[in-house]
């Protein structure tokens, strides 16, 4: 195995230019796991660990290179959040933003949070820079847009952000867990909510209904958030696997979505 390692983005898009197909390496935290469980045999590597520019966070602008461990105590509360459930501190100190958008799993936990913000991909090859929104950027399970020779540069965040937010998840146990179901919820000063939810459908799914009926809500009642929860239920498109079945995923979406509205409401 040939194993390149460039000491800044220049030379990154350099070889990934002249070996378009050659395996990407930021924190290992899932190439690794893929690798020994023999699922994975790369014969040329580009590790970009060593990228000073990856690592960058200006303001909205998180490079790819970030980790879970800066973004736990970083300042956007829900980031911050689903940072901290993150495997183990060893697995927090290694893994990035990067990874876990160019990974694509459905149960990713930064996702949902930059799905209910809409947030951008940057990508970059040697020749252009695009932006790809994310929910056009993941195109399925383990799927995404990126085109040979481009590398993920950094997630984009919209200039305004609703301070009220949370993220929460529910999996087998307490801590070291891959989602069964997770959420995120933005609630706005003028009662515009975001609800993104992930591990229940074959990518992170907008429950735009639920958004919609809840937001007309100024001091959501009881019957409001059953109907919200309800809302909820009817749009994730869990399935049935290992870690939960997709009855209990399904309730179970609908009860999270609305716990965070009302840590929302109540903030």
């Amino acid at each position: 195995m040939e194993c390149e390692q460039p000491r800044d983005l220049d030379a990154a898009l350099r070889a990934i230019h002249s070996e378009p197909t050659a395996t990407l390496l930021a924190g290992g935290t899932d190439l690794m796991v893929d690798v020994n469980a023999g699922r994975a045999n790369p014969t040329h590597v580009v590790s970009l660990r060593h990228i000073g520019e990856l690592q960058e966070w200006r303001d909205e602008r998180i490079g790819a290179g970030v980790t879970y461990a800066r973004m736990e105590i970083g300042h956007h509360r829900a980031l911050a959040e689903l940072s901290r459930t993150v495997g183990s501190p060893q697995i927090r100190n290694a893994g990035t933003i990067g990874g876990n958008l160019g990974t694509a799993s459905p149960a990713g936990d930064s996702l949902p949070f930059l799905y209910a913000l809409d947030a951008g991909v940057e990508l970059r090859s040697a020749t252009t820079t695009r932006v790809v929104p994310v929910h056009e950027f993941i195109t399925g399970v383990k799927r995404t847009a990126i085109a040979p020779g481009e590398l993920i540069t950094a997630a984009l965040l919209p200039e305004h952000i609703p301070r009220r937010q949370a993220f929460g998840k529910i999996g087998l146990r307490n801590a070291m867990v891959i989602s069964m179901v997770s959420a995120c919820v933005f609630r706005d000063d003028d009662g515009t909510t975001r609800v993104a939810l992930g591990a229940v459908g074959p990518t992170v799914i907008r429950a735009r209904r639920a958004e919609v009926m809840i937001s007309t809500e100024s001091a959501p009642s009881e019957a409001a958030l059953e109907e919200f929860t309800r809302l909820v239920r009817e749009e994730v498109r869990p399935i049935t696997d290992q870690r939960g079945t997709e009855a209990y995923r399904r309730h179970a979406s609908g009860v999270l979505a609305r716990r965070l509205l009302e840590r929302c409401l109540a903030a």
